[in-house]
């Protein structure tokens, strides 16, 4: 089954029905449940507990910090600071105002990195 998306904007009686007859097409369909969606690269749980994608953030951007640690011909600070700049903070700040630590658990993961 492929996912699907369904989204509108139901500012006039035309676009509202437009809408209603899209979503009444889907429930002719089997319209399965998970218990959690990825969307534009971040994972939700059905309660939009976002742990488990710090989880997986963090644990990307320690795995490319490995890597800068066993492949950085220079280990002087600017070039660590450049490296860390250019291939560890994009995946720990893509989405983050959706994605954002909600515990403290989950703070102190990222804060590891």
């Amino acid at each position: 089954m492929t996912p699907s998306k369904l989204c509108g904007v139901a500012n006039t009686l035309e676009r509202r029905d437009a809408i209603q007859r899209d979503l009444e097409r889907l429930a002719g369909e089997w319209i399965e449940s998970s218990p959690e969606e990825k969307d534009l690269g971040v994972l939700a749980d059905d309660k939009l507990n976002m742990s488990q994608q710090c989880a997986l953030e963090a644990q990307k951007a320690n795995r490319i910090l490995g890597y800068i640690k066993k492949g950085a011909a220079s280990s002087s600070r600017e070039v660590i600071l450049s490296l860390y700049s250019a291939l560890v903070r994009p995946h720990l700040e893509y989405c983050v105002q959706l994605w954002g630590p909600q515990y403290k658990k989950d703070m102190e993961l990222l804060e590891r990195v």
